[in-house]
Order: C-alpha cells, then sequence, then structure tokens
C-alpha cells in the first residue's frame, strides 16, 4: 500500500528532502532513498511499504532482546521490507536487502495489527527483523491505535532514526532496543554503509524521552572486538545512558556477505561481559549462547539470582512487587514485571 511519508520537505526541481532516518537523503523526481522504499512521485514522498509485512510472529519478548520489559510475556512482532543500513553481516538479508516490487508479503492494516496482538494476547507490539525506521509511517499509525488499546510498543532497531522522528512518534513508543553495532566509525562506514555518531544520538535522545532503553553489541571477530573498543562503547553507554541499562553482547554466526568468518569465542563474550561489569555497567547478558549463566539476571549488589532463563524462556523469576531484590532490596529496574500483569 502506497501512502504519503510524513517528515519530508518539498525542495525546488520537484526534489524532496526525507527527514526519517539519519540518511536525510535528498530524493530526485521518480528516484527513491537509500532504504528502497520511499519514492519521490512528481515532488510528493511516498512510502512504498505502508501495511506491507513480510514477517509476522508470536515472540517471547526475550527473544528480542528485552530482558527488563515485561519479562516472561508475549511481543507480536511485525517486519516489512528494506533497510537503511547495508550490514554486511545482516541475518535477516532475505527482507532486508531485497528490492519491495518482487517481495513476498502481505497486507495488514494498524487496526489488523492490533487486533492480532489482542488475540493472542500479546502484551506488546514490536517492529522488528528489518529496521522499523523506513516504515515509520506505519508504526507510527500502529503504535497510536497500540497505547489505546492498551499494548506496550517496541522498535527494535538500529538507531538510525533522526531526533525529530524520535520525538514525534515518543508519546506512543515505550521501549527502544538499539544496536549499536561497533565504536568505530569505519566500522559503521565499511561494514554497515552508515555513521555511528546518529546511532548513538538517537539511544540517548530515546533515554531522555522516557523510553525503556537495552542496547545490543553483536561480537564480530576480528571486526568490532579489541578489549579497547569494547571498553570505550561501555563507557559511553556508562555516562550516557546509566549503568542501570541492560546491555547484550551477543555471539556472531557467519551469515550473508561475512559467511567466511568464525562464531565469535566464547573468551571473547565473557571477556566483554567482564569488562562492561568492571566499569559499572549494572545487567550485563551474553546473547546467542542458551544455557549460559550470563544470559540471567543477578542482583547487582548481593549476587543473587533473580531472573533464570535458557534461551527465549523465563525459568525463575524472583523480583518482589515493589521491584527490588528480595535478599538486600535493592531497587531492580525492570518494566512491570510478569506476575505483576
Amino acid at each position: 500500500m502506497i501512502k504519503e511519508a510524513m517528515l519530508y520537505d518539498k525542495l525546488e526541481g520537484n526534489k524532496v528532502h526525507c527527514r526519517v532516518c539519519s540518511h536525510r537523503c535528498i530524493v530526485a523526481d521518480g528516484r527513491r532513498g537509500f532504504c528502497r522504499v520511499r519514492e519521490n512521485r512528481n515532488g510528493i514522498l511516498y512510502t512504498l511499504i505502508y501495511s506491507t509485512v513480510s514477517s509476522e510472529a508470536v515472540d517471547p519478548i526475550e527473544k528480542k532482546p528485552l530482558f527488563h520489559f515485561y519479562p516472561g510475556t508475549l511481543a507480536y512482532s511485525l517486519g516489512t521490507v528494506g533497510c537503511n543500513f547495508r550490514c554486511k553481516h545482516c541475518q535477516n538479508w532475505t527482507i532486508s536487502q531485497i528490492e519491495v516490487d518482487g517481495a513476498n508479503t502481505v497486507e495488514i492494516t494498524p487496526e489488523e495489527a492490533v487486533q492480532r496482538a489482542l488475540a493472542v494476547g500479546a502484551r506488546t507490539i514490536a517492529w522488528t527483523y528489518n529496521e522499523p525506521t523506513i516504515w515509520y509511517e506505519y508504526t507510527y499509525d500502529c503504535a497510536r491505535l497500540a497505547k489505546e488499546a492498551g499494548l506496550a510498543t517496541a522498535y527494535i532497531t538500529n538507531g538510525y532514526i533522526t531526533a525529530e522522528a524520535l520525538e514525534h512518534i515518543s508519546p506512543y513508543l515505550d521501549a527502544f532496543r538499539v544496536d549499536i553495532k561497533a565504536f568505530t566509525e569505519d566500522f559503521y562506514r565499511e561494514v554497515a554503509s552508515a555513521k555511528l555518531g546518529p546511532v548513538l544520538e538517537s539511544a540517548k535522545l530515546a533515554r531522555g524521552l522516557g523510553m525503556h532503553v537495552e542496547v545490543v553489541n553483536l561480537v564480530i571477530p576480528d571486526h568490532n572486538d579489541s578489549s579497547d573498543e569494547i571498553r570505550n562503547m561501555v563507557k559511553w553507554i556508562y555516562e550516557n545512558l546509566g549503568p542501570d541499562t541492560p546491555l547484550h553482547f551477543t555471539r556472531f554466526h557467519p551469515q550473508y556477505h561475512m559467511s567466511g568468518l568464525l562464531p565469535t569465542p566464547i573468551r571473547k563474550l565473557e571477556e566483554a561481559h567482564r569488562i562492561a561489569t568492571e566499569e559499572g555497567m549494572k545487567f550485563v547478558y551474553i546473547g546467542n549462547m542458551p544455557g549460559h549463566g550470563y544470559e540471567n539476571t543477578y542482583c547487582p549488589k548481593c549476587g543473587t539470582l533473580l531472573i533464570q532463563r535458557n534461551a527465549f524462556s523465563l525459568l525463575e523469576y524472583d523480583i518482589t512487587q515493589a521491584g527490588a531484590c528480595p535478599k538486600c532490596g535493592e531497587a531492580i529496574p525492570v518494566v512491570s514485571a510478569a506476575h505483576d500483569e
């Protein structure tokens, strides 16, 4: 479904200036932006993917991963096609790196999406699988209806949204699960065809706007896994997002144009966990490693096991209704835990 885009300016010569993502494309008449799903037609910018769904699933919220946001509940998850990054290691490249014209999709209106989420007992609607920012008009309309229906909302995002777009949707967006893919501009330029700076700014803004923020860093051997780079990233997160921010170091598995690499060594993930803990982060996790002890939540003060997980399953939950460790009383920042629902 085609619909006029939001947040763009009309320029001379029938050009338009898109202000949804940080590429801030100037698009000539008859052309598309970097995302390949926003097209200028006679000086009017259109989204080509409004209500266009490539992927629909009901997932545990832990799969996003969101560990401190309604743990133990379900997320009704939707994805479309296209992306504003060109990640060489993308695990969802079959939907993110294809043209909308030849994609296998279905139409789900915002009203239908909310109805489906309620019907399956989901607590949250999450826009995921590819970058939700390029789906902005649809996610904005969905989010407004979701909030009216009492649902929570979440962006699973690369963080390349502009400040004005994030501020505009912020009254209706509860969680911002952001990838900080690396902590060098070289990585972002060479691997993702983007820049690091805007990602950091959007993460900081999301926190300032009151959203629940969790960070994922996919640790790729010989690309973003140096101890110095990890420490620099952690220091930035500590200073700008806060020590309570859940931080997930996830294991890389060979994908797409990086299929020749090896998976991340476990010792490297454990080293990243150690560095983050040394720098004062309170809730540090290792992902894509089912059964590893660091996928659990521990009290940062007394070390008590509070939430036990196995992959995406919640096995044990032991946080008081007041949101504290039952042993020492330390405050544990978890958004509306499962047993409080």
